[in-house]
């Protein structure tokens, strides 16, 4: 039934066809089609979206490398420009929106040292957020610093040194650990050469993310093959004398700018927005210039065809993406944040659905995947279909993943209460492309840029022909049903959450198909021309369509928790995944067994990897800067990680009897045993939070089915 309903809502408006790449003849802007659909892909020009992506490129803070970063001169000049562009185009009421956030600009970091034949090398280092600044070309020492572990420093003498620590931030840990661990030694910086992980597409590539740390503790990083000729040149204290030239600054509480202009449509109380940030690191060609790019070609075919929407159609290209918070754990998606949450919060409730664009121009994978908030999944769903399929590109079509994630702009949007998806980020090119000057235009597929123009265009428009926000809740209330682990919580427990899962299910069914049938009777209104009917339609939901984005953000605030690695998950599953590692550590110190405890199970809880290689000092820092920071700094994150079972000294005491057989492990079982008391009684809270809350929530959809 939800299917019928939702394929015959889209039948009427998607009557599309397959068609070639390339530009065809623009549609007479003074005489719309009587198919704007078709209007619209006859329209859409990718050469134009192309040079812009290529014209962003010109615009850098550092002239070799790239960086167009938070705040800089680069990304103000680049703002000003695509405001001017989104003007020349076509767009109205074009504003530069003003917010605060903590700058970086990188200019430049050249090391020079000579290689073990003689040889002056210069290598190009890319920059992290930190402060370092030489006073022209300064001689340091550099050494080997391993891992960059507490224990890899220990022995050696890093003060006011350079420290080369080899990093793999996806398996093993980010920048600000090893960072940290050198500031306090009394380190210079570190240069941190990517050891898998990320930047793996050549040796030659350099890596930059955000850093989650303070400014004061200041990272480059370098080559791997920069460094192996480095490495190769130290003396047998694995040590060698260097030169660098660096110019890396963070300001705090300077200004960027996220830039709007709209398309006006007949309804100026609904809105639909389409975003994209126009930061970048090294030239950024996927990200995130294509995706600027994207997001000007569809507002561009839109107003060439003479599209005319019913809803305000806002396009907003986000300063400050990829960082512009110093010195906290979610210092990422600065300018959506800003913009929902403090420049324009009157927009909840009015923008129907988001639709973000990251990496939109490569072609990787035989199927192509949209992450979408739960409650889209089935609307996007059935209109995926009625994408026209281009040739040499996707041909298993398309796949939906849900929920939103951390990792872009649309999960500040989301939990504001926007509905919200994204282009997802593959697997393949994270690991070898992402966040390296290899993010370029040799990346780009001419044929993937058009089939996401026809396809977000079509989608963008399918939104604008909905009455009410087109959210299903039934997806997300079956992922928590499926999240909840019989064998860690009692019976009572889930009991009570199935018996609410019941009741609320019941009411999510029948809310969708009252919000279905709502928007099929206005989009039967609209493809009849019948405006008048259409109107009376759109007025006699507004109340609907308020109730049904209420009780998104309701669902939102009462579900959505993070992980100790930024990943969303329900609230019940922190304590749950804590209490199947806890106990299984308990069992194996039981049976004697510390390397299994250490080895399977303590790293799984909370922030406890990190106690492993890190002092105690650096661990408590970056635990201790997400539970006692204030919420004007963790943004986003505020409030969303539920705690911390502090094992640092467990940890430590394992591994100082690994391999002792006759250990004693009473007072490590003793720890054990309260943190799984605390979590046994955190659990219990999280499951009578998720109860009441579903609860609610069933009473909201009940008045929405009414």
């Amino acid at each position: 039934m939800k299917m019928r309903i939702v394929s015959t809502l889209l039948a009427g408006f998607l009557l599309v066809s397959a068609t070639a790449c390339g530009k065809q003849p623009a549609a007479d802007a003074a005489q719309p089609a009587a198919d704007p659909t078709q209007a619209y892909l006859d329209t859409v020009d990718v050469d134009y979206a192309y040079d812009l992506a290529l014209k962003l490129e010109d615009i850098r803070s550092n002239e070799t490398l790239g960086y167009r970063t938070a705040g800089s001169d680069a990304e103000l000049a680049t703002g000003d420009m695509l405001k001017a562009e989104m003007e020349r185009i076509g767009l109205q009421n074009v504003t530069k929106d003003a917010f605060t956030l903590d700058t970086w600009t990188f200019t430049k970091a050249q090391l020079g040292f000579e290689d073990s034949a003689g040889e002056a090398h210069v290598a190009e280092l890319g920059g992290y957020q930190t402060d370092f600044v030489t006073d022209g070309t300064e001689t340091f020492t550099v050494i080997d610093g391993g891992r960059g572990t507490e224990a890899d420093l220990a022995g050696l003498d890093v003060a006011g040194k350079l420290v080369l620590v080899n990093i793999n931030q996806r398996e093993d840990w980010w920048i600000n650990y090893p960072a940290y661990e050198a500031y306090l030694a009394g380190a210079a910086a570190v240069i941190a050469v990517q050891d898998g992980g990320y930047a793996e597409v050549s040796g030659d590539a350099l890596n930059a993310q955000d850093v989650c740390g303070p400014s004061y503790a200041p990272a480059f990083s370098m080559s791997r093959t920069d460094a192996e000729l480095l490495k190769a040149a130290m003396n047998e204290s694995g040590e060698a004398t260097v030169t660098l030239d660096a110019n890396s600054r963070v300001g705090m509480d300077g200004t960027s700018y996220n830039i709007v202009g709209t398309i006006p449509g007949r309804d100026t109380e609904s809105m639909v927005l389409m975003s994209a940030h126009y930061d970048s690191y090294f030239a950024g060609f996927q990200d995130d210039n294509a995706a600027i790019a994207l997001m000007m070609g569809i507002a561009k075919g839109l107003i060439d065809s003479g599209y005319q929407p019913e809803k305000t159609l806002v396009f907003c290209a986000m300063a400050a993406e990829e960082w512009g918070v110093s010195n906290t754990r979610y210092d990422w998606s600065t300018g959506a944040y800003n913009q929902i949450f403090r420049v324009h919060p009157e927009w909840i409730g009015k923008v129907i659905a988001d639709i973000n664009f990251e990496l939109p121009a490569m072609n990787e994978g035989t199927s192509d995947q949209i992450r979408t908030s739960y409650e889209l999944k089935t609307f996007v769903d059935g209109f995926k279909s009625a994408v026209p399929q281009v040739d040499g590109v996707f041909p298993d079509g398309i796949e939906i993943i849900v929920p939103t994630q951390t990792w872009s702009d649309d999960f500040s949007l989301s939990i504001a209460g926007v509905p919200s998806s994204v282009t997802a980020l593959r697997g393949g090119f994270a690991q070898t492309h992402y966040h390296s000057q290899f993010d370029d235009r040799d990346t780009y597929s001419r044929e993937a840029f058009l089939f996401h123009h026809n396809m977000y265009g079509l989608l963008m428009m399918a939104y604008d022909h909905c009455a009410v926000s087109p959210l299903d809740f039934s997806t997300r209330l079956s992922a928590l049903r499926d999240a909840m682990d019989d064998t860690v919580m009692t019976a009572q427990q889930t009991a009570a959450l199935n018996a609410a899962l019941d009741e609320a299910e019941s009411a999510a069914s029948a809310a969708w198909e009252k919000v279905s049938e709502v928007n099929a009777a206005y989009q039967k209104a609209l493809d009849a021309g019948d405006t008048a009917q259409a109107d009376a339609l759109l007025q006699e939901s507004r109340q609907l369509n308020a109730d049904v984005l209420a009780a998104f953000k309701f669902a939102e605030d009462s579900f959505v928790r993070l992980t100790w690695e930024d990943s969303s998950f329900f609230p019940h599953e922190h304590s749950q995944n804590n209490l199947t590692a806890l106990k299984s550590a308990a069992e194996a110190l039981k049976q004697g067994d510390s390397a299994a405890a250490l080895d399977d199970y303590l790293y799984l809880v909370d922030n406890n990897w990190y106690a492993y290689d890190w002092s105690r000092e650096t661990f408590t820092y970056f635990t201790d800067y997400v539970l006692n920071q204030s919420a004007d700094r963790l943004m986003w994150g505020a409030g969303r990680v539920q705690g911390h079972e502090d094992l640092f000294d467990v940890i430590r005491s394992l591994q100082e009897k690994r391999g002792d057989g006759g250990a004693d492990y009473t007072a490590e079982l003793a720890r054990l045993d309260q943190a799984i008391a605390t979590q046994t009684a955190m659990l219990n809270e999280q499951v009578s939070h998720e109860v009441s809350a579903l609860e609610e929530l069933t009473a909201r959809l009940t008045q929405i089915a009414a």
